[in-house]
């Protein structure tokens, strides 16, 4: 989760601005994981092969950095939600360039009151939760782990989805994925942990089920 002192993330944004390259770079460090792991999940399975998400993290700094002193002028969001703002602006305009707007199944986002934000991809989550690399002789179990929780995700109802990539990939706090979704800490809580059950129960009776969750 988040540990980041206010006070001094403001002072960094506030020399930032100011054309300090350094106290950029520090703020660029402290989210950068924070914000692959956002984009991983929802970055489409099809757009790997030309994209990755590193390509989209770099746009998206670029662009914060260009727009930082505006920002700081007139907050409308907090920094960190502005910078996932920003990323999802990317994140659609790759989209809508690559797979079209038939690929949109408005039924499976969630609305977030943001243009081009790009709902979390089964598939892409799924494979975040299963172990990459070990023997071959271990392929077969780590697919069938994988198809699975794709199953499981697929039944889940968006918001539900949505909780599970902010709370366990994005690293966010209660709090934080609360007000990014817009519903209660106590509705983040409660959709958290019946995604976590759900998923545990799609693994019953696999080995491991699914350790670190």
């Amino acid at each position: 989760m988040s540990t980041s002192n206010p006070d001094d993330m403001e002072q960094l944004l506030a020399l930032a601005a100011a054309g300090d390259t350094a106290a950029w770079q520090v703020v660029v460090d402290r989210y950068r994981e924070r914000l692959r792991r956002m984009i991983a999940v929802r970055l489409n399975p099809r757009l790997l092969g030309r994209f990755d998400p590193s390509d989209v993290l770099q746009e998206t700094f670029l662009d914060a950095s260009m727009s930082l002193k505006g920002y700081m002028e007139r907050p409308k969001l907090p920094f960190l939600l502005w910078l996932r703002y920003l990323a999802a602006h990317h994140l659609g305009r790759i989209h809508r360039d690559h797979l079209g707007r038939q690929r949109r199944d408005a039924a499976r986002e969630v609305s977030l009151d943001r243009p081009d934000w790009q709902a979390v991809s089964s598939e892409a989550l799924a494979g975040q939760l299963v172990d990459a690399g070990g023997r071959a002789s271990e392929q077969a179990m780590r697919l069938e782990r994988k198809r699975r929780l794709m199953e499981a995700i697929e039944a889940m109802e968006p918001l539900d989805r949505e909780i599970l990539s902010l709370r366990h990939f994005e690293q966010m706090t209660r709090a934080e994925s609360a007000q990014t979704l817009g519903i209660t800490e106590a509705a983040a809580a409660k959709r958290y942990l019946r995604a976590l059950e759900r998923l545990r129960e799609s693994l019953a009776g696999l080995p491991g089920g699914l350790e670190g969750l």
